[in-house]
Formats: C-alpha cells, structure tokens, sequence
C-alpha cells in the first residue's frame, strides 16, 4: 500500500509537477528523507540546512500535526503546507 505525500500547488514544480508522491511507511523523517533523495529543490523548500522542518511548513500525518518523530503507518496520508502569508 505505501503512504501517499499530498502537495499544494505552489511546492508542486519542485516536484516535478506531481501533486502525490509515493513512499514508504516508517518515522516522518524517513519519508522527508527518501523525497529528499529524489526531488531536492523539494526538499529545500520543507527542511533547513539541519534537516529540521521550516519554521513556514506545517506537516500533518492523517490530519494531526506531525513532527520528525511521528510514526508514518502504511496507507498513512501526509500533508505538506507551507503557511500562506496575507492580510
């Protein structure tokens, strides 16, 4: 089955234009991880320099939040949203 890793619009280009990528079940940093490996403007724009998650990004697994540390089951969704600035 997998984990399905869903992308807003605006990180979709480093993407390669895909809006799912696919993954493998285990801990939240090792599914950034494997993304890392394969699109890494992608991963850029998710983590810093330490590997932490920016500050700007929010991440959920099945709708909760999520950190580094939360367990990714297999069929897990996971959310990337970069927050959205405005006024």
């Amino acid at each position: 089955m997998g984990v399905t890793i869903l992308l807003p619009g605006v990180l979709r280009a480093d993407a390669g234009g895909a809006s799912r990528l696919t993954g493998e079940p285990g801990e939240l940093r090792a599914v950034l991880d494997a993304v890392a490996r394969e699109f890494p403007l992608l991963e850029r724009r998710v983590r810093d320099e330490r590997g932490a998650i920016r500050r700007y990004v929010n991440v959920y697994v099945n709708g909760e939040p999520a950190g580094l540390e939360t367990p990714v089951p297999d069929g897990a969704e996971v959310q990337v949203l970069p927050s959205v600035a405005g006024g």
